[in-house]
This record gives C-alpha cells, sequence and structure tokens, in this order.
C-alpha cells in the first residue's frame, strides 16, 4: 500500500486562557471518575455501550493495527459464569497465591474473593489483545506494541464510559485464560487483557479513602 496523507482539518486552536481552562476542567472531570465495586441494577442502553467502544477503538496503537476486540456481555447467564471462574481463582489468590506483600497493600481497599460486581452490573466488557491482524479485516500481519496499544484503549474506554455517565471497575483475574473460553474468542491469536464492569453507582456505593489518595503534580512529573 503506498504512502498517503491527508490535510489535517479538524484540529482546533483554542486561545490559551481557554486552554488552561479546558485542562482544568478535564481534571476536574477525571478527579470524579472512582473505581466502584457496588453497581445499580439499573439498564444501561446498549448504543451508549457502542459508543464508548468506538471511542476506544480511536486510541492509537502500532502500526495502526489495532490489536483488539471488546466483547460487550450483558446476558445474565454469561455474567454468572464470569463471575463462577473469576471466584475460583480469587479464593487462591487470597488464600495465598498472591503473597503477603500484595494482600497487604489491598488491605486498604477492602477487597475479597467475592466479586458480586461481576453479576450485578448491567454490562461486562472483555478486553482482548491480537497478535495477528491488521487494519483490513482480512490481515493477518504481525500486530506491534500490542501491549502498549491495547492499555492505551482500554485508558481510552474508561474515560469514555465516565464521561457517559457511567460507573467502572476493572478487573484483571490472573490467569484469565477462562474468557477466552466464555467469549469464545480465538486462544491462538487473542489474550484476555482486562474485564471492565460498568453501569450506573449503586446508591448504597463507596469509595475507600485509600483510593482518593492522589500524588501530588512533584511526585509523578518532572520538567527538563
Amino acid at each position: 500500500m503506498s504512502e498517503q496523507h491527508f490535510p489535517l482539518t479538524d484540529f482546533i486552536e483554542y486561545p490559551q486562557q481557554q486552554m488552561l481552562q479546558r485542562a482544568q476542567q478535564y481534571l476536574a472531570d477525571c478527579r470524579r471518575r472512582h473505581s466502584i465495586r457496588q453497581f445499580s441494577t439499573k439498564t444501561v442502553p446498549q448504543e451508549i455501550i457502542e459508543q464508548c467502544i468506538l471511542a476506544a477503538g480511536s486510541a492509537p496503537s502500532g502500526a495502526n493495527h489495532q490489536p483488539w476486540h471488546f466483547v460487550a456481555i450483558s446476558d445474565a447467564k454469561v455474567k454468572a459464569q464470569i463471575r463462577t471462574e473469576a471466584e475460583a481463582l480469587e479464593h487462591a489468590f487470597y488464600a495465598g497465591r498472591a503473597g503477603d506483600e500484595w494482600l497487604d497493600a489491598l488491605k486498604p481497599l477492602g477487597t475479597n474473593a467475592k466479586k458480586e460486581y461481576l453479576t450485578e452490573a448491567p454490562w461486562l466488557i472483555a478486553v482482548f489483545s491480537q497478535k495477528r491482524g491488521g487494519i483490513e479485516q482480512t490481515d493477518d500481519k504481525t500486530n506491534y506494541y500490542v501491549h502498549e496499544s491495547v492499555g492505551l484503549a482500554c485508558g481510552f474506554l474508561i474515560q469514555a464510559l465516565h464521561h457517559a455517565g457511567l460507573g467502572t471497575l476493572t478487573h484483571t483475574p490472573k490467569p484469565m485464560s477462562f474468557l477466552t473460553k466464555v467469549c469464545q474468542r480465538d486462544a491462538d491469536n487473542e489474550r484476555p487483557f482486562m474485564l471492565i464492569g460498568t453501569g450506573y453507582p449503586a446508591d448504597n456505593a463507596t469509595i475507600p479513602a485509600h483510593a482518593l489518595k492522589k500524588k501530588a503534580l512533584e511526585q509523578i512529573c518532572s520538567f527538563v
């Protein structure tokens, strides 16, 4: 395929004062995003999930191969199957497989092996990374920077869901191979990357005090 370029026509240059205001407004919006573990059973229309996944699909990726696939799950039986499989792994994790240091780090969050949110959340979105693919449906090329690319897409997805007005929780049981079978994906080419629960927060939803502690700018950034 020959190289081809088009003029950039949709960039908007804002006055710098407006840029600062927009950056501050976005920061304030980001600070309202919290991981929640109590979801309402209130339904969320599929159209909203579709738009958020399209936003995730706009993330940058190695060679623009977009090495990801999203499986959006609302079926109660499938969610129950995922919860059963995930909790079996979590019981082993909390029984000692994680190690004392990891378990101590989790104590302030109050997490345990029970994962009610996997059946309470109206939607679960399983994100898969792809070793091979390409821009076209029939492509079978090596994908590059797969983990970096899929990680970026997950960030886009989480923020899109938040922007739409939904709560989220990331879930990464290990190993996650059961998701490949449950979601009927190609085990030779795809690997489960992340499971995201999303929906409205329950009326009794809480946020651990520990999760509200965010590092200051000087702790996370250096200017050279």
